[in-house]
């Protein structure tokens, strides 16, 4: 399997979304279709970087 790294746009989205998840959960802040679903978001986080570290080009 050959990875490769990920684009510069789908790393940033990633880590934007994995902020978010944080804040939501430890920090309280309440973020509309994230606040409750703090888990869920860090995971297609972590699932979007493991899509672009996957598929060459994405």
């Amino acid at each position: 399997m050959n990875l490769s790294a990920p684009s510069f746009p789908i790393f940033l989205v990633s880590i934007i979304l994995a902020i978010l998840a944080a804040l939501t959960v430890y920090a309280r802040v309440k973020i509309p279709f994230i606040s409750g679903h703090g888990f869920a978001t860090l995971g297609i986080s972590y699932l979007l970087l493991l899509a672009g570290n996957m598929f060459k080009g994405l």
